[in-house]
C-alpha cells in the first residue's frame, strides 16, 4: 500500500481523521421531512385561516366543495404560500444530493441510463422549482408549463431509477410499486378533472383534489426508497474533501439459470404480451377491410409483409443492440402506434400507422427473446407471460362480446376503451424489466437441430393459438350446429375454453419438460384431439377442441427453448414467414374465389389444421435434437417461484371469467317488440363482417338501427368473422346479448362460407345449417329454423347466394333452396341475398309454385341482392331503411301477423298481393316506426319509397273465424 493511499484511511496512527462522516439515509430523510413539512405546512395553516376562499373555485363553492386543491393551497394565499415557498427552498440542498447519491449508487458501467436518469432528474427539478415560484394566478400559462414538463420527466425518472435498482430487491419492487401505483392515480385524476371542467359538476373538484394531493404524496415517497437504498452508504468529510465507503456485502454471484422474474416483472410481460397481441390481431382485421371495399386484392395486402422485414431488420447489429439496451422503446412505439392509431380517421393512413406499430412490437418480442436466451429460466417465464397475454386477450374479448376494446376499429361510441389501453400499455412498456444479458454477441454453437425446424416449430405454433384460441367462441361455432342446442354456447363454453387453456399452461410450468415430448402424448392429446374437432360436432367435437387448446399451452417453453442458439433474425425471418403462409391459407380455404391460385386450398382446412399440427411437431423434435446436444442449457429444474406466479395470475384470470359468465347470463325471457298487437317484424341485411365505411367496428350502431326498426327476426349476411381476418370475433353477441335475441351463428368457420346468422326474439325450436350447390364459386350458406312465434310454429330460412359471376351456381342453388322451402309445411319466411333482378332468371325459382313462396313486394323493382319472401302469412307492410355508412347494404324489413283469425278463400290473392293503404287505415299498433321518416335519425330514413307500405284484404273475400 503506498504512503498516498494511507493518508486517505482514518483511523490509523498519524492519519487524517474526518470532520464528519454520516449515513447518507440521512440525505433522503431530510429531502423526505422537507418536502412533506412544505405541503402540508401550507395544507394545515391554509385550511385554519382561509377554508372556504381555498375551497372554492370558478364553478362552486363550500360546501359543494370542502377539499382545496394543491394549487389552490400553495400558491393562492399568504401566509401558506410563504409557509411553501420557504420549506420548498429547504428541500433544494437534499435534492441535489439525492440525484448525485443517485447517480454514484446506481451507476453501471457501459449504460447511458445512469446518465440519462441524472439529467432528467436536473430538468424535473428545475421545472419544480418553476410551478412551485410561478403560481397559475402569477401566470397561469407558464405554471402550466412547468407543471406539465414536470410530470412528462417523471416517466424517465421513475423507470430508469427503478430499472438501475438492485434486481429483486426490496428497494426495486417498492420503487415500482410506488411508480406504478402514481401513474395509474392519474386515471381518476384526469376523469374527475374533467367532471368539475367540463360537466362543471359540484364537488367534483374536491374529488380531484384528494387524487393531486395522493400524487404529492406519491412522488415524494418513491424518493423517500433511497433511505433503504443509501443505508450502505457512509460519507466522509474531510478538510479537503471527503470519501464514500459502501458496507454492503457483496452480493453472491448467481448463475444465468437461477435468474427468475419478480412477480411484478411477470406481471409486466404479461401486460406487455396483451398488448402485443392486441396490435398484431387488430393488423389483420384492418387489412380485411380493403379487399372487402375493392372487392379483390386492394394492395394493402403488404403490409402484413411487416411480420417479416421487422425481424429481418434485425440482422444488423447496431438495430438489434439498440433495442436490447432500450426494449422499452420498442413496446413504446407498439403502443403509441398500434393502439394510439385509433386517433387517426382515415382508413388507409390508420393501417399504415398499426402496421409500423406491429413492426415495433415484434422487433419488442424478438429482442426480449435473444436476451434471454442464455437464461432458460426467465425464457420459460417469458413463453408463459406470451401465452398468459393471450389468455387475458380472449377473456377481454369474452367480457365485451368477443371485441377487444383496444383495437384501434374501437372508439368512445362503440364500447371502446382505448385511453385506458394506451395508458395501461405504456406503463407495462415503461417498466419492462432489464433483461440483463450477459452477452449481446451471437451464439455459434449450433451443434443439433435445424433453424429451419426451430423456425417451422416457431411458425406454426403462432399460427395455431392466434388461430385457434385468441378467442374463446371461435371452436365453439366449429362445433355448432344449430337448435336444440348439443354443445356450449359462447356464454358457457368460455369457461371451460379458459380452463383448459390455463390448466395446460399450469402444467408446462410444473410437469417436467419430458413428459410432453414422447409420442403417445403428442398423438393422442395432439393428433387425437384435432380429428376430432375438425370431424364432429355438438360435445364431442367440443372435447375435442378443449383438449387441443390444453395441448397447445402446454408446449409454449418447448417451443420457445427449441429457438435458442440460431441467429434471431434469421429464424424469426423464417418463422413469421411460415406464420404468415398458413395464415394466408386459412383465407385461402374461404375466399377461393378471389384469390390467386385459390381452387386449390378450397374448402381445405384439413390441409391448414393437419399441416400446422405437423408444424408444431417440427419445433418439438427440434427441441429434442438441441436438448441431446451439449450446447444446450437443458430445462432440467421446475420453476416453484413461476408456477406460483403463474398460479396467482391465472386464479385472477379465472375469477374474473366467472364474474363474467353470470353478468353475461340471460336471466329474463325475450320479449317481442309487437306482441300486443301478435305482430312480428322480419328483416334482412348484409353487415359486410361488422366494419362499416370508415373502418371502425359498427356492430353497436347495427345494433341501434336493428332496436329502433323494431326488428323481432333478423337474418344477418357476410356476419363470419371467426378467423384471423375477422379479428376472431363475432358480432352477434353484443346485438343478440343486448337486445335480447337468440341467436343461430350459421354454418360455422369450418364451413368455408362467408356467414349467415339468425336473431330471433322469439324461441328458436330447431335448426339445421345448408351449404347449397357450389361447384364453382363461393359456398351459399342457407339456416332453416323452426321458431314459435306466438305459440305458433314458423320456418324462417336465411340465405346467400353465390356471386354474380357464377350463373351455374346460382341456378342449382336456386333449385336447392326452392326444394328445402318446398317441402315444408309451415309458414315460412325467407330472407334472401338472392342476386337477380324481379321477375327474372332465377327469381321465378325462388318465387314459384313449387316453393309457393310469394314476394313481400313484387312492385319494388329496385332490388338486385335482398329479398324477402312469404307464404301462409298475412303481410301488413314493407320498407327500405338506408344504412348510412354502416355498410354497402340497407335494411329491408316486413311485418307479418298470422293467418289464425283469417279463412282464405281459394284462390284470394288479395291476402298476397300489392293492395296498398294509407297508414291511417292501419292500427296504430301495427305501423312501422315513425322514427325515419324525413329525414330519419344518424343517416338512417326511409327511402326508394320514402316511407313504409301497407298491405289489405279485400274483406269480402276474407271472413273472421267465427
Amino acid at each position: 500500500m503506498t504512503k498516498e493511499k494511507k493518508e486517505l484511511q482514518p483511523g490509523k496512527a498519524g492519519l487524517k481523521t474526518p470532520i464528519l462522516s454520516f449515513n447518507a439515509s440521512y440525505i433522503a430523510y431530510a429531502h423526505t421531512i422537507f418536502a412533506y413539512s412544505a405541503f402540508f405546512a401550507a395544507l394545515i395553516v391554509g385550511c385554519y385561516l382561509h377554508y372556504e376562499k381555498i375551497v372554492e373555485n370558478a364553478s362552486w363553492g363550500y360546501p359543494d366543495e370542502w377539499f382545496p386543491s394543491v394549487s389552490a393551497t400553495i400558491g393562492d394565499r399568504y401566509p401558506e404560500r410563504s409557509v411553501f415557498q420557504i420549506l420548498i427552498a429547504l428541500t433544494a440542498g437534499p435534492r441535489f444530493l439525492l440525484l448525485a447519491f443517485n447517480f454514484i449508487k446506481l451507476y453501471k458501467s457501459n449504460s447511458s441510463l445512469p446518465y440519462i436518469g441524472i439529467f432528467s432528474g436536473f430538468i424535473r427539478t428545475i421545472t419544480c422549482g418553476g410551478w412551485v415560484y410561478i403560481t397559475s394566478t402569477d401566470d397561469h400559462d407558464w405554471h402550466d408549463i412547468f407543471m406539465i414538463s414536470y410530470i412528462v420527466l417523471t416517466i424517465p425518472w421513475t423507470i430508469i431509477i427503478s430499472k438501475l435498482s438492485p434486481p429483486g430487491s426490496l428497494v426495486r419492487r417498492g420503487r415500482y410499486l410506488t411508480a406504478s401505483t402514481f401513474f395509474l392515480t392519474l386515471i381518476p385524476l384526469i376523469y374527475w378533472f374533467i367532471q368539475h371542467k367540463v360537466h362543471d359538476r359540484a364537488g367534483a373538484y374536491s374529488v380531484y383534489a384528494y387524487f393531486e394531493w395522493s400524487l404529492i404524496i406519491l412522488d415524494v415517497a418513491f424518493d423517500t426508497w433511497s433511505i433503504v437504498d443509501f443505508k450502505d452508504l457512509e460519507i466522509q468529510i474531510f478538510g479537503d474533501g471527503f470519501t464514500l465507503a459502501n458496507k454492503a456485502k457483496p452480493p453472491t454471484e448467481k448463475t444465468n439459470d437461477l435468474d427468475e422474474y419478480s412477480t411484478f416483472e411477470f406481471i409486466v410481460n404479461t401486460i406487455n404480451s396483451f398488448f402485443l397481441w392486441t396490435v398484431i390481431t387488430s393488423l389483420l382485421l384492418c387489412v380485411w377491410y380493403f379487399p372487402l371495399w375493392h372487392m379483390g386484392l386492394s394492395g394493402y395486402e403488404a403490409t402484413i409483409l411487416i411480420f417479416v422485414i421487422a425481424p429481418f431488420i434485425l440482422i444488423i447489429p447496431f438495430i438489434r443492440n439498440f433495442f436490447s439496451r432500450f426494449q422499452f422503446l420498442a413496446r413504446s412505439l407498439t403502443i403509441l402506434l398500434g393502439l394510439g392509431s385509433y386517433k387517426v380517421e382515415d382508413p388507409e393512413s390508420r393501417l399504415l400507422i398499426i402496421t409500423a406499430g406491429t413492426g415495433f412490437g415484434i422487433i419488442a418480442l424478438i429482442t426480449e427473446i435473444w436476451t434471454l436466451s442464455n437464461q432458460p429460466k426467465k425464457l420459460n417465464a417469458f413463453a408463459v407471460s406470451f401465452l398468459l397475454g393471450l389468455l387475458a386477450s380472449s377473456i377481454i374479448k369474452y367480457s365485451s362480446y368477443s371485441n377487444n376494446p383496444f383495437w384501434p376499429v374501437m372508439h368512445k361510441e362503440n364500447g371502446g376503451l382505448n385511453e385506458i389501453g394506451i395508458f395501461l400499455g405504456l406503463f407495462a412498456a415503461f417498466f419492462t424489466p432489464s433483461l440483463n444479458s450477459t452477452t449481446f454477441k451471437l451464439s455459434t454453437e449450433r451443434s443439433g437441430g435445424s433453424i429451419f425446424l426451430s423456425a417451422l416449430g416457431f411458425g406454426a405454433y403462432l399460427f395455431s393459438i392466434q388461430f385457434l384460441i385468441s378467442d374463446s367462441s371461435t371452436l365453439i361455432f366449429w362445433a355448432w350446429d344449430g337448435y336444440p342446442v348439443t354443445g356450449p354456447t359462447p356464454i358457457t363454453g368460455a369457461l371451460i375454453n379458459f380452463f383448459a387453456i390455463g390448466l395446460g399452461i399450469t402444467l408446462s410450468v410444473k410437469v417436467h419438460s419430458n413428459a410432453f415430448l414422447g409420442p403417445t402424448y403428442n398423438l393422442l392429446a395432439g393428433a387425437a384431439s384435432a380429428y376430432i374437432l375438425y370431424s364432429y360436432k355438438g360435445w364431442l367435437g367440443y372435447a375435442g377442441s378443449t383438449v387441443y387448446s390444453f395441448y397447445l399451452s402446454t408446449l409454449a417453453p418447448l417451443i420457445w427453448q427449441s429457438t435458442v442458439g440460431y441467429n434471431p433474425s434469421l429464424l424469426f425471418t423464417l418463422a413469421f414467414f411460415y406464420s404468415i403462409v398458413f395464415s394466408l391459407a386459412s383465407v385461402w380455404i374461404v375466399a377461393y374465389a378471389f384469390v390467386p391460385g385459390g381452387p386449390l386450398l378450397r374448402e381445405r382446412t384439413d390441409l391448414v389444421l393437419g399441416s400446422s399440427f405437423v408444424g408444431i411437431l417440427a419445433g418439438i423434435l427440434n427441441y429434442n435434437l438441441r436438448n441431446r446436444s451439449s450446447h444446450i442449457t437443458r430445462i432440467n429444474t421446475i420453476g416453484k417461484k413461476l408456477f406460483k406466479q403463474t398460479f396467482a395470475i391465472l386464479t385472477v384470470f379465472l375469477a374474473f371469467s366467472i364474474a363474467v359468465f353470470f353478468k353475461r347470463y340471460p336471466t329474463k325471457p325475450y320479449q317481442p317488440y309487437n306482441s300486443s298487437s301478435q305482430s312480428f317484424t322480419a328483416g334482412i341485411w348484409c353487415v359486410h363482417f361488422g366494419l362499416d365505411n370508415d373502418m371502425w367496428s359498427s356492430e353497436h350502431r347495427m345494433k341501434d338501427l336493428i332496436k329502433e326498426a323494431e326488428v323481432d327476426i333478423i337474418g344477418l349476411l357476410e356476419s363470419d368473422t371467426q378467423r384471423l381476418i375477422g379479428g376472431n370475433r363475432d358480432f352477434t353477441q353484443t346485438i343478440a346479448e343486448e337486445l335480447g335475441m337468440y341467436a343461430d351463428y350459421g354454418p360455422g368457420p369450418n364451413q368455408h362460407t362467408w356467414g349467415a346468422a339468425l336473431l330471433s326474439k322469439f324461441p328458436i325450436v330447431s335448426s339445421s345449417h345448408h351449404l347449397l350447390p357450389s361447384p364453382v364459386g363461393e359456398l351459399a350458406p342457407a339456416i332453416h329454423a323452426t321458431l314459435d312465434i306466438y305459440g305458433e310454429l314458423v320456418d324462417v330460412v336465411v340465405f346467400h347466394s353465390g356471386q354474380e359471376e357464377d350463373e351455374e351456381d346460382r341456378r342449382l342453388q336456386s333449385l336447392e333452396l326452392q326444394r328445402i322451402m318446398g317441402e315444408s309445411e309451415r309458414p315460412l319466411v325467407l330472407l334472401s341475398y338472392l342476386v337477380t333482378n324481379p321477375y327474372e332468371g332465377n327469381y321465378n325459382t325462388y318465387v314459384s309454385d313449387k316453393s309457393r313462396m310469394r314476394d313481400i313486394d313484387s312492385n319494388d323493382w329496385d332490388r338486385w341482392c335482398e329479398y324477402i319472401l312469404f307464404r301462409d302469412l298475412k303481410k301488413v307492410a314493407y320498407a327500405r331503411i338506408s344504412r348510412s355508412t354502416i355498410t354497402d347494404t340497407e335494411l329491408q324489413i316486413a311485418k307479418f301477423k298470422l293467418l289464425e283469425e283469417y279463412q282464405i278463400e281459394e284462390g284470394n290473392d288479395f291476402i298476397y298481393g300489392n293492395h296498398y293503404i294509407d297508414e291511417d287505415e292501419v292500427d296504430e299498433s301495427l305501423r312501422m316506426p315513425q322514427l325515419f321518416r324525413g329525414d330519419g335519425v344518424r343517416g338512417h330514413r326511409y327511402h326508394v319509397f320514402d316511407e313504409p307500405r301497407y298491405f289489405a284484404e279485400r274483406p269480402s273475400q276474407v271472413r273472421n273465424d267465427d
